[in-house]
């Protein structure tokens, strides 16, 4: 039995696919279990996974239509099952998942504009949940192709490299970061695709919650984030402006991911890195807005939600349609009005 996992969003649903995946591999040791996917942080997290056999990657933006099309059916007839992991509510996914012309195609039945993209064209499908977490929903995936239920819910899976564990080694002895250290990791990003840098609550506000929390408490503040987060760590590091803060330039993912093992607690917008908090079993302090917090909510950790909670919450559902806010008195006021003496709050109490 061929499969073919399609993790072609992004980085945190990715791996919060990893408890199906390990169950989908318990109960089929001797398949084949590929993963395709079309960004470099979610190859570094499947490489690694010994539940995987082979990563395929590809990169559909950059290549185009024409290159885009006949990758896909150089596969066609490969492989007997493909699973679109969730969430992946766009036309296209369902359309390379049909292309791939396997007799089982796996996928959620989306609650909204299911119709318009092209969700029939799967044939084995479950009826999404909104009270359900993403790994629950992922779950019920492999659950419906296999006939059975499970009993278990799986922690996120990960595993570090050595190389990876070095980098986060000499980093801290670097920067002389001690055992003794209280160190807390920050994640001010989060994905920009579709206006979701709306996600973010602002960096002026990361910036004095760090000053709070090295005043009062002589913490050390380590900024995570990709690359194309560059200028928003060091836009938040010139304005905390003391040398008890960090900024992670990691070459890759993982690297970064094996240096937040380090930190006693991690304060994050809802993102990737949020999630890998919650894989390595850290204390986490989640900032969420517009997100229904049922799908995204810190899984199998401590955690805390800060959230404003207001009546129009959550706003933001899985479909294609950027971010948006019908506000008429605040745009975004979820995270606009979120003040930093409440998200304070919530972490000194894991202090």
């Amino acid at each position: 039995m061929k499969n073919l996992i399609l993790a072609l969003s992004g980085i945190g649903d990715a791996l919060m696919f990893t408890p199906a995946l390990r169950l989908l591999r318990k109960a089929r040791p001797n398949a084949q279990i590929d993963v395709l996917v079309m960004f470099r942080g979610v190859k570094d997290l499947y490489e690694s996974n010994p539940d995987v056999d082979k990563v395929i990657y590809f990169d559909f933006m950059k290549e185009g239509f024409i290159n885009s099309l006949r990758f896909i059916l150089s596969l066609r007839g490969k492989y007997n099952t493909t699973i679109n992991v969730y969430p992946s509510n766009r036309k296209e996914y369902n359309i390379i998942n049909y292309l791939f012309g396997t007799e089982k195609r796996v996928g959620v039945e989306y609650l909204r504009r299911n119709k318009t993209n092209l969700g029939r064209l799967n044939n084995i499908t479950i009826k999404e949940n909104d009270s359900l977490h993403n790994v629950q929903e992922n779950i019920k995936l492999v659950e419906k192709l296999l006939k059975r239920e499970f009993k278990e819910e799986p922690t996120l899976q990960i595993k570090l490299k050595e190389s990876d564990n070095n980098f986060a080694k000499e980093f801290l002895q670097e920067k002389s970061v001690s055992e003794k250290d209280l160190v807390i990791g920050f994640h001010p990003g989060c994905a920009t695709l579709k206006n979701h840098s709306k996600r973010r609550w602002e960096p002026e506000k990361f910036a004095a919650l760090a000053k709070k929390l090295i005043e009062n408490h002589s913490a050390r503040i380590i900024i995570f984030g990709g690359p194309e987060e560059d200028e928003l760590k060091q836009n938040i590091f010139n304005q905390i402006n003391s040398d008890k803060a960090l900024v992670v330039n990691a070459p890759a993912l993982m690297k970064s991911v094996s240096l937040m093992k380090r930190c006693n607690l991690f304060v994050s917008n809802d993102s990737s890195l949020m999630h890998f908090a919650s894989a390595l079993g850290l204390k986490v302090v989640s900032i969420i807005g517009p997100t229904n917090q049922n799908y995204i909510h810190p899984w199998k950790t401590e955690h805390k939600i800060v959230s404003l909670n207001l009546d129009c919450s959550p706003c933001f559902f899985y479909s294609p349609k950027p971010l948006s806010c019908s506000r008429t008195d605040v745009k975004f006021k979820c995270l606009k009005e979120l003040g930093i003496e409440t998200v304070y709050t919530s972490v000194k109490e894991y202090i």
